[in-house]
């Protein structure tokens, strides 16, 4: 068995484990989800040592031939696209275990659902064959629907069935878009490298529907406006540790699936959609940070942002050049590290509190130091501050868009790119004024007695957040060794799908 195979398997042998261990074993269960989870992490890890950054292609693929009647095979690797989201993925699955701990309504279901949700995330991004993403891709369905409709707040149901419909509405978009594909590559095959190196046979009217049926999944992932609607109550219904994974890593198989299979499957379609797409990431930005703004409830407002956040990569994959690239998947992994940190740390509030309306508290920094400080720090990062993780990526995104090949608008010889970026500046701008009302309102001020029995943080909590807050202060110090895994493969996806070297 490969190591892939090994970091992609081993939470679902974790989860068989756990199934066959009386319920009443409340530790046992914990202990192997942790265990699984960190085993995971640790192949991850260790293929770090004996990753090539300079090839731009596969490592590590494993393929054995599965239906031989339909030509599926059970075919992974991973590239300087996937790697880091692999990376980013076991490291949450791990934190976010920790911060379950709190748990104590059927822990045993509740561990089997996550680890199994881990082992379908991490088969999307390490797939390279179609029916085998499909499988992974519809897995992980089942176990965020019982994630949030047992173990979620008060409109649990209502959220996880509306997630629910929502994902399998695109799954069957990009079921048809998939069977498409099949059916008219000659020779008939499901290996996407096959595929994306035959997409001469994929121009015309054929490429421009397909590519649109396939955009149409994934945007409901990621989520693009108007297919957001189900990302805020999932966020406020679902338990903290669920939220973390569903910002880190679940809206990033959206954005993945665009650039792994929408972009070089279809490079004709995708640029002809520059500027679309470009519009679209202009309104995830802007709108996101103006709801966000209006938001009491701290999750609430911390989800919406996520729509802002994922707006910044959309920006970066629209200009389709590599500094674009780079900064959109920088984007989704510092994403993850800070929106999981946020999510985590809204959590240890609610947990004490019960509340996560930001009017209810005052002047909480004097009574919950650290807890103060390391929100801070996080909320910083968010708005993009230099000197820390978010700052990075968003400069690229906006510095590969305002640099992408000018193209008119209706605005006459203004090109859109230009434009467009300038404007969502904007979103910049509102995002920083959410998050220090926030500090003001929650740290700042006269203190309200009403907490004064609230205590800091404790040892388990400080385990699972202190990790993403020394990555979000590495990253953004020397964010060098990140992009130096991806680069390689972004420029050739770039060269691919425009041409240009």
């Amino acid at each position: 068995m490969s190591t892939l195979s090994l970091i992609t398997l081993t939470p679902v042998l974790g989860a068989i484990l756990i199934l066959l261990i009386s319920k009443e074993k409340v530790f046992l269960h914990r202990l192997i989800a942790v265990v699984a989870s960190l085993l995971s992490f640790l192949f991850s890890i260790a293929i770090f040592c004996s990753f090539d950054r300079q090839i731009p292609g596969m490592q590590f693929v494993e393929k054995i031939s599965w239906i031989p009647s339909m030509g599926v095979q059970y075919f992974v690797g991973i590239d300087g696209l996937s790697y880091p989201l692999v990376l980013l993925t076991t490291l949450l699955t791990v934190l976010s275990i920790i911060a379950s701990f709190n748990i104590q309504n059927r822990v045993k279901e509740y561990f089997f659902w996550f680890l199994l949700l881990e082992t379908g995330m991490l088969g999307v991004f390490v797939s390279l064959d179609f029916f085998l993403f499909y499988i992974f891709w519809e897995v992980m369905l089942v176990p965020m629907y019982f994630l949030i409709g047992i173990w979620g707040g008060p409109r649990r149901e209502y959220a996880a069935i509306k997630f629910f419909l929502y994902t399998l509405f695109g799954s069957v978009f990009l079921l048809i878009a998939i069977l498409a594909l099949y059916f008219k590559s000659d020779p008939h095959t499901f290996d996407i490298l096959q595929l994306t190196a035959r997409n001469s046979q994929f121009i015309g009217k054929f490429g421009f529907v397909v590519f649109l049926l396939s955009f149409i999944g994934f945007a409901i992932k990621v989520p693009v406006f108007p297919f957001h609607t189900w990302l805020p109550l999932a966020h406020v219904e679902a338990p903290t540790a669920v939220s973390v994974i569903l910002a880190g890593v679940l809206l990033k198989l959206g954005t993945y699936g665009m650039m792994r299979i929408s972009f070089p499957l279809f490079p004709e379609a995708a640029l002809w959609f520059a500027v679309p797409l470009l519009i679209l990431a202009f309104i995830n930005i802007v709108y996101g940070a103006f709801v966000a703004m209006a938001q009491t409830d701290m999750k609430k407002m911390v989800a919406y942002s996520s729509i802002n956040h994922m707006g910044y990569a959309l920006l970066g994959m629209a200009s389709f050049t590599l500094t674009g690239f780079n900064g959109a998947v920088l984007q989704m992994i510092n994403h993850g590290i800070i929106t999981g940190s946020l999510f985590l740390l809204v959590g240890v509030l609610y947990d004490r509190a019960h509340t996560r309306d930001i009017n209810a508290f005052g002047g909480l920094g004097a009574k919950l130091p650290m807890y103060a400080g390391i929100m801070t720090l996080a909320s910083m990062a968010s708005l993009g501050l230099p000197g820390l993780a978010g700052f990075i990526s968003e400069f690229l995104c906006f510095l590969g868009a305002f640099t992408s090949p000018s193209q008119a608008t209706a605005f006459g010889q203004i090109p859109a790119f230009k434009l467009y970026t300038a404007v969502s500046v904007i979103g910049i701008l509102v995002t920083a004024a959410f998050f220090l009302r926030m500090i003001q309102k929650v740290f700042l001020g006269k203190f309200n007695e009403k907490w004064s029995d609230l205590k800091d943080m404790d040892f388990r909590e400080l385990v699972a957040i202190v990790p993403l807050t020394v990555l979000t202060l590495f990253i953004g110090v020397a964010p060098g060794w990140l992009i130096r895994i991806m680069d390689s493969t972004m420029s050739s996806l770039v060269h691919f799908i425009t041409g240009a070297k």
